[in-house]
């Protein structure tokens, strides 16, 4: 037996069991992280902005960097994990329309609630300084739409990686609230260098969506109602 052996199992590290959850866990933490540091605005315009423009104006381009990397490092590639990787079910994944009937009511209702939260955060200057995104989306409702769109992106990618690929994929592993308490830790801590207000507000908001994908089996109330939630906020802050 080696030192390691005494101190840890690789061999457990590595039994079917926890193979599943050792690549979400690992694949999850590089891919955000490589958001993190490659997928932002400024890398784009220190290093692909005079390449790669897509956009007459490089700040909407650089939003527009932001919302597709995240859109491909946090929604895609776990999708190709599971299908090709993991070898499952996309839709066990939630990536499926599910009882439309019985959630659209939920999100409609959760909607009209992000929509208040957002009025209410539009007078906060932490909330002014930092929201819209994109600086222009307020010039015109023409740009707010394609600002509005490309933030849909966004939030797909957020929500496959934490409300889709993090917990369907560990709630076998870890029971179905612990799978919910692990994507709300680390969804949380993604907030750093937001407003204070919005990584507290953070926590509460991965368990209502963390229970409502699991409760109907699907992301789109999550995605819809979280989109909701951030266009209502820019909405307000751009046109009140």
């Amino acid at each position: 037996m080696s030192k390691l052996e005494k101190y840890i199992s690789v061999s457990e590290f590595l039994s079917n069991e926890n193979k599943k959850p050792t690549l979400i866990l690992l694949l999850s933490t590089l891919l955000l992280i490589t958001w993190k540091y490659y997928g932002t605005k400024d890398f784009y315009l220190l290093h692909m902005s005079k390449t790669l423009g897509f956009f007459s104006s490089q700040a909407m381009a650089s939003e527009w960097y932001v919302y597709l990397s995240a859109l491909v490092l946090l929604g895609l590639i776990p999708l190709c994990a599971i299908k090709f990787l993991l070898r499952e079910e996309i839709k066990d994944y939630g990536l499926t329309v599910g009882e439309w009937k019985e959630w659209l009511p939920v999100a409609g209702v959760i909607s009209v609630i992000m929509i208040v939260v957002s009025l209410l955060a539009s007078g906060n200057l932490q909330f002014t300084a930092e929201y819209p995104l994109y600086k222009g989306a307020g010039d015109s409702i023409f740009m707010f739409v394609i600002h509005a769109l490309g933030y849909l992106l966004f939030y797909f990618g957020w929500e496959i990686l934490f409300r889709g690929f993090m917990q369907f994929g560990l709630s076998n592993r870890f029971g179905i609230w612990g799978a919910i308490l692990v994507q709300t830790a680390i969804s949380s801590i993604a907030h750093i260098g937001k407003p204070d207000s919005e990584i507290y507000g953070a926590i509460i908001g991965a368990i209502i969506w963390g229970i409502l994908t699991y409760r109907y089996k699907t992301i789109l109330p999550s995605v819809i109602t979280h989109w909701i939630l951030g266009l209502s906020l820019d909405f307000f802050i751009c046109f009140t």
